[in-house]
């Protein structure tokens, strides 16, 4: 875990929601998870989540996707992890999401 210069836990990235752009952003825009809205706002599909090289380990994509489903649960939407990251690094991770994982596997029409 990042620690600040005092010794303290590193204060968390703010994450700030960009529903024009159907993203998940950090303040300077660099780290985003980008969603698609299906079954008439119903579900988000959530299809890239992106973190440049020099901000890789600090754990931007959790946060990113926490966020996310944060906002999912508290908005009723289901939850598609189309993203590789989501589908096999967050959720395995983070089991306690599982329930509001969409049920049907719309990735088999690959």
């Amino acid at each position: 875990m990042a620690t600040t210069a005092t010794g303290g836990a590193a204060e968390p990235p703010k994450i700030v929601w960009n529903e024009n752009q159907r993203r998940f952003e950090t303040d300077d825009k660099k780290a985003y998870l980008q969603y698609e809205l299906r079954n008439g706002g119903k579900v988000m599909d959530i299809v890239h989540t992106f973190v440049p090289s020099s901000k890789r380990g600090l754990g931007l994509a959790s946060h990113l996707c926490v966020s996310a489903f944060n906002h999912a649960k508290s908005n009723s939407l289901s939850v598609i992890p189309t993203c590789s990251y989501v589908s096999d690094t967050f959720l395995p991770k983070n089991p306690s999401w599982n329930p509001i994982v969409y049920s049907e596997d719309l990735k088999s029409s690959i």
